[in-house]
């Protein structure tokens, strides 16, 4: 394993199933499987629907922002420049709560959920729900209910 950097604009550039996107800065090639690391921009109000992951643990630090964290049955919320922790094995979801997009710097330990981004790349929109979750359940993340635009709404 090599040290290395990453500039601002760098990285594999994928779209997420919420019409946002995901920059991978670090991924298990470059850490030899130990972490992932991606920038997410996330449109307002929007988030991913509620899920677990099976293998990692997660941190989120805010960039740019303001969003709410559930996992389990906390609700956390974090600003630009705060963080929120998810372990593995704990339901979660997160929203961007503000009027414009926010940034979410996205750790996972170990790497691997890049896997997850470029295979959804290849969905076509609007995203069907039974094939994301196939392709969830194929990089050990278990789709477990709708975002929480839906279920809890601001």
């Amino acid at each position: 394993m090599e040290p290395f950097a990453v500039q601002a604009g760098e990285g594999v550039t994928y779209t997420t199933p919420v019409n946002g996107s995901a920059v991978v800065m670090a991924d298990t090639l470059r850490t030899n499987g130990s972490l992932s690391i991606l920038e997410l921009l996330i449109p307002p109000y929007s988030g991913p629907a509620v899920h677990t992951h099976l293998r990692e643990d997660e941190v989120w630090y805010v960039i740019e922002g303001q969003f709410r964290f559930k996992a389990g049955d906390e609700m956390l919320r974090a600003s630009t420049g705060g963080m929120a922790f998810g372990p593995r094995g704990v339901p979660h979801a997160f929203q961007n709560t503000g009027d414009t997009a926010g940034r979410l710097l996205i750790i996972t330990t170990p790497s691997g959920v890049e896997r997850f981004f470029e295979q959804a790349q290849q969905l076509s929109q609007p995203v069907d729900p039974e094939e994301l979750a196939a392709i969830g359940r194929a990089n050990w993340v278990e789709f477990a209910g709708p975002p929480l635009a839906i279920t809890d709404p601001l």
